[in-house]
């Protein structure tokens, strides 16, 4: 491979890294790399506590059902709704909704 060859490849592999990142020189665009390859371990990991999650209340609903309650209980429902809502604020209230959605009706 000549040096022509090689400066040729840097710059394709920098141009690519720079395309799909967003930024506009190498060192942000190996900051956002590396800060995405994180945020998608995050999300693996999330997505594995909300099937957790998912699991555990199915556990709750089936105890719930079979003592001669119902399946959903609205109390602990809204505890549930202001929890997240305290710390996420009204974006919080919306994934909240979407994990009580998720949790509810699998038994």
């Amino acid at each position: 491979m000549t040096a022509a060859d090689t400066t040729a490849t840097t710059t394709t592999t920098t141009a690519t890294a720079l395309d799909v990142t967003g930024a506009r020189t190498s060192e942000a665009a190996g900051v956002i790399s590396g800060a995405r390859e994180r945020i998608d371990a995050l999300d693996d990991r999330i997505i594995g506590l909300i099937q957790e999650r998912m699991a555990v209340s199915a556990v709750v609903q089936e105890a719930r059902i079979t003592s001669g309650g119902r399946r959903v209980n609205l109390s602990r429902e809204m505890e549930i709704l202001s929890h997240w809502s305290d710390a996420l604020g009204k974006p919080g209230t919306a994934l909240a909704m979407t994990l009580l959605e998720l949790c509810r009706g699998r038994i």
